[in-house]
């Protein structure tokens, strides 16, 4: 942990962390074990950095957010639902912001990316192995199923939404509530 950094109460930061220069992380938030955060950052209350996850310099990310939780990632067999293990990481670029209680889920084997200059609403949910692309505008409640590849420069409006393994190209404007 950098020396500039202000650390508030009740934040835990895991083995093997990184946090750069002039970050600021308020109470609560807590980092798990080789997390990295860059410098200029802010976390603030409650934040949850799952470990091994990235995040850039000059993040934002509002309370509440949830980076790297598994994906919703499950198979059918004989004896029942069983979990598959999600190993990725998620990797936020530089200059992003994310609302509160967004969810971000790492990747099932590779990892979930967020491109820089991205900004992301509140209560939005992108999901397991998507690639957001950079200066991408999401809107509150937008959801990104599984593996979604979203180029640079998309907007989705408000209650927007895809289904998994889509491609969405370069300067897309998705309008509100739309289901691609």
């Amino acid at each position: 942990v950098h020396p500039s950094c202000q650390i508030e109460a009740f934040v835990s930061v895991g083995a093997g962390c990184q946090v750069g220069e002039g970050t600021i992380l308020h109470g609560g938030v807590w980092l798990g074990e080789g997390a990295r955060i860059g410098a200029q950052t802010i976390l603030y209350a409650g934040v949850k950095v799952y470990p091994q996850c990235q995040v850039g310099n000059r993040v934002i990310i509002h309370a509440g957010a949830v980076i790297g939780a598994d994906g919703f990632g499950f198979i059918g067999t004989a004896k029942g639902i069983v979990k598959v293990p999600q190993v990725g990481r998620v990797v936020i670029h530089d200059d992003v912001e994310i609302g509160a209680n967004t969810c971000i889920d790492r990747g099932a084997l590779g990892d979930t990316v967020i491109g820089s200059g991205t900004k992301i609403d509140n209560f939005c949910q992108i999901a397991h192995n998507c690639v957001v692309g950079k200066n991408c505008i999401l809107c509150g409640f937008v959801g990104l199923s599984g593996n979604t590849i979203v180029g640079n420069n998309v907007v989705f409006g408000a209650q927007a939404g895809t289904k998994g393994h889509l491609t969405i190209g370069d300067g897309c404007q998705i309008a509100g509530q739309t289901g691609v």
